[in-house]
C-alpha cells in the first residue's frame, strides 16, 4: 500500500491511496464519521427574567428565536477538543457528575441590538477552550434592542453515531483514480476535446493530447463524447482512491485520521479475538 498526500491543512486533507481495497477505504470514512469523539454542547440552560447592566438599563433574557432552535444552533458550534485531556462522562472519575476532565462550561450574555456569534461564548475556566478564531464568526442569532439572553451551556464528549453534532468531519468521501488512454489518430479536434473537460485534465501540446493532474478527473467521460468513438477511453482504477475529508474545526485533520485508524485497528483486533474464541 502507498499513501500520497495531495493537499493538507489544519482542517482538511486529500490523499491518494494505492494498493488498498475500496472496502477498507470506505471503512476509514465510516469510522471518521461515526467513531471519532469530539466535544459538543449537550445541555443548555436559559435564564428567565429581566437583566440590568451597570448603567441600570433593563434587558429581557430572550431572543427572536424559540429556545429550542437556539439550543440546536448552539449544539452545532465546533468546540475545541483535546482527546488527550477529556474523557467520556460515563468513564470519568467523577462518575458523570461533571468535572474539568469531562465537561466544558460556557456562558453567553450579549446585549442587543447586536448579532451573536460563536466567538461570544465564554468558557468558564481555561481561555484555551474558547471557540477557535476560524469559527468565531459563525452567526447564531440577531438580537433586537432590549434583548440580552443569558445562557449557560455544558459541552461533553460524544460520537457521531450518537448524534450528528458529535461528528468530527463534515465531509468525507473518496473516488477512484482515472485511467485515460488516448488514440491520437482519432482525436483530431484537439482544442474541442480540451474544452470539453470541466476539470482541466487534458491539455494540448501541438496536435496531440496529454494528461495532466489525473487525480482531478471526475470520470464524467465528457472527453470520450467529444472525439471519435475509440479515441479516448476513461476507466476507473478501484485499487487507487482519492480520499478527501474535512473537519468542522473541533479537531485537526491529522488527529481525525490518526484516531480513525487506531480505532479501526482496535475493532478489527477485537473481532479477530472473538472469532478465535469460537474455534
Amino acid at each position: 500500500m502507498e499513501v500520497k498526500i495531495l493537499e493538507a491543512d489544519d482542517t482538511s486533507m486529500r490523499l491518494m491511496i494505492s494498493g488498498l481495497d475500496p472496502s477498507v477505504t470506505n471503512g476509514i470514512r465510516r469510522y471518521m464519521i461515526a467513531e471519532v469523539p469530539k466535544m459538543a454542547i449537550e445541555k443548555v440552560e436559559f435564564h428567565q427574567g429581566p437583566i440590568r447592566d451597570n448603567e441600570g438599563k433593563e434587558y429581557e433574557s430572550v431572543s427572536p428565536l424559540f429556545d429550542e432552535i437556539l439550543a440546536h444552533r448552539l449544539g452545532l458550534i465546533p468546540i475545541p477538543t483535546d482527546l488527550d485531556l477529556f474523557t467520556f462522562r460515563d468513564k470519568c472519575k467523577c462518575n458523570g457528575e461533571g468535572c474539568p476532565s469531562c465537561t466544558i462550561m460556557y456562558v453567553l450574555n450579549k446585549k442587543g441590538p447586536a448579532t451573536v456569534y460563536a466567538g461570544d461564548l465564554e468558557p468558564l475556566g481555561d481561555q484555551k477552550l474558547a471557540i477557535a478564531k476560524r469559527d468565531a464568526l459563525i452567526p447564531i442569532v440577531k438580537l433586537m434592542d432590549g434583548q440580552a439572553p443569558l445562557i449557560y451551556m455544558t459541552a461533553v464528549l460524544g460520537r457521531g453515531k450518537d448524534h450528528a453534532k458529535w461528528q468530527a468531519v463534515c465531509a468525507a468521501g473518496y473516488k477512484y483514480l482515472a485511467k485515460i488512454s488516448i488514440n491520437q489518430s482519432k482525436c483530431q479536434n484537439v482544442e474541442q476535446i480540451v474544452k470539453s473537460c470541466p476539470r482541466g485534465v487534458l491539455v494540448a501540446k501541438g496536435k496531440e493530447l496529454t494528461v495532466q493532474n489525473i487525480e482531478n478527473c471526475s470520470l464524467c467521460k465528457a472527453c470520450e463524447n467529444a472525439c471519435e468513438p475509440g479515441g479516448i477511453k476513461v476507466d476507473a482504477d478501484p485499487n487507487t482512491q482519492i480520499f478527501t475529508f474535512e473537519t468542522d474545526g473541533s479537531l485537526t485533520a491529522k488527529k481525525v485520521l490518526k484516531y480513525s485508524l487506531i480505532k479501526m485497528e482496535e475493532k478489527c483486533n477485537e473481532f479477530k479475538n472473538r472469532i478465535s474464541e469460537l474455534e
